[in-house]
């Protein structure tokens, strides 16, 4: 089935320099219907139109930058649930993000807080339990009896978009996620990949994802990454990972850091203060750092990921969330400009549309 990218192509042109002429790829326009997003545009850009037809965002797919849907879609529709998961991947996400907590009986689910009261109906079928609403206090059959809602500006649903799941809107299983990439995987293209955050770190939880992954038959060559804020999660992962002969792919989440002579680091919080890792401890264990983008107060320059790169790292960045097209398409291309390898977003579709415009300048 194919997918489709949403934006205002006018806008971005002009702000990504895409006119006619000087070598420029030509890009086509035409209306998508029912079959994806509502009101879209299928793009064609005949420089990279090197395998005879097909869908553009397939072909594009895999190609850094990376474009990660954050929670999904989550700019659009409730995020870390089925529906939003597809809708992503329809939008040409190459990696689909989540963040994955334990229930009481040890199930790993999609939820991005430790409790559920600001994304779940929760409170209005049950009462709070060691005060509060902690997602570990719940079992999974009483998690899949909750709805998931829409926050921050999404909607419940998309006009132009059915999901395919029976319970797109219930909390989802790690199992469950790992089916539905594989159900929407089109067959020759690149693996539509998984970016897992463990929320808690410690071994119960690091050891249920990694027995999980492999007991679905990912390997190395397969695309996952695994993401955390902590260096020993990751530390211990990979050491974990290196025994099964699966050594994943891995992100340290931070900050960027210049130090007064001109060294980077990633910052990573440890209590009061945060702990400053070199580049070349950083590749230690990761492959990828993950970066947020907070030019008032974390700027990340070319010289930051040009010696990232030197060290044998990636730079993703964390949170592309302007919904505004030409305001996010200027902020990506500030980003990709620099050498950004992956784009952690809230809006798939401007995300990759800015992908498509980068690369059509090589």
């Amino acid at each position: 089935m194919p997918r489709y990218v949403c934006f205002n192509l006018i806008i971005v042109l002009a702000l990504f320099g895409c006119g006619g002429g000087g070598g420029a790829a030509e890009v086509g326009v035409s209306e998508a219907g029912a079959q994806g997003v509502g009101k879209a545009a299928e793009v064609s850009i005949s420089k990279f139109d090197d395998q005879g037809g097909g869908d553009l965002t397939y072909r594009f797919a895999g190609k850094k930058p990376l474009v990660v849907a954050h929670r999904g879609a989550s700019g659009y529709l409730p995020e870390h649930t089925l529906g939003g998961y597809e809708l992503a991947v329809r939008m040409g996400a190459d990696y689909i993000e989540t963040d994955l907590h334990q229930s009481k009986d040890g199930e790993l689910v999609a939820m991005h807080d430790p409790t559920l009261n600001r994304t779940t109906n929760v409170a209005s079928l049950f009462a709070p339990r060691n005060g509060g609403y902690r997602v570990k206090d719940f079992t999974l059959l009483e998690l899949k009896s909750l709805t998931v809602l829409p926050i921050n500006g999404a909607k419940a649903s998309r006009e132009g978009f059915t999901p395919t799941s029976p319970d797109p809107w219930r909390v989802p299983t790690v199992r469950e996620i790992m089916e539905l990439a594989r159900r929407l995987q089109r067959p020759g293209s690149s693996e539509i990949g998984l970016y897992i955050e463990l929320k808690p770190s410690g071994q119960l939880i690091e050891n249920a994802l990694i027995q999980a992954l492999t007991a679905a038959g990912y390997t190395a060559r397969s695309a996952v990454v695994i993401q955390s804020f902590s260096d020993g999660t990751l530390r211990r992962i990979r050491s974990g990972a290196a025994t099964l002969r699966t050594p994943f792919v891995q992100a340290l989440l931070g900050s960027a850091v210049i130090s007064s002579d001109g060294l980077p680091f990633v910052a990573v919080a440890t209590g009061a203060a945060p702990k400053l890792l070199s580049f070349k401890e950083v590749a230690t264990f990761a492959e990828i750092i993950a970066v947020v983008i907070d030019p008032s107060t974390h700027p990340i320059s070319k010289e930051f990921i040009d010696q990232a790169h030197a060290a044998g790292l990636q730079v993703h960045g964390w949170t592309f969330a302007t919904s505004n097209p030409s305001q996010a398409a200027s902020q990506y291309k500030h980003y990709l400009d620099l050498g950004m390898d992956g784009l952690i977003t809230n809006f798939t579709d401007l995300a990759l549309t800015a992908k498509i415009l980068h690369l059509s300048q090589r």
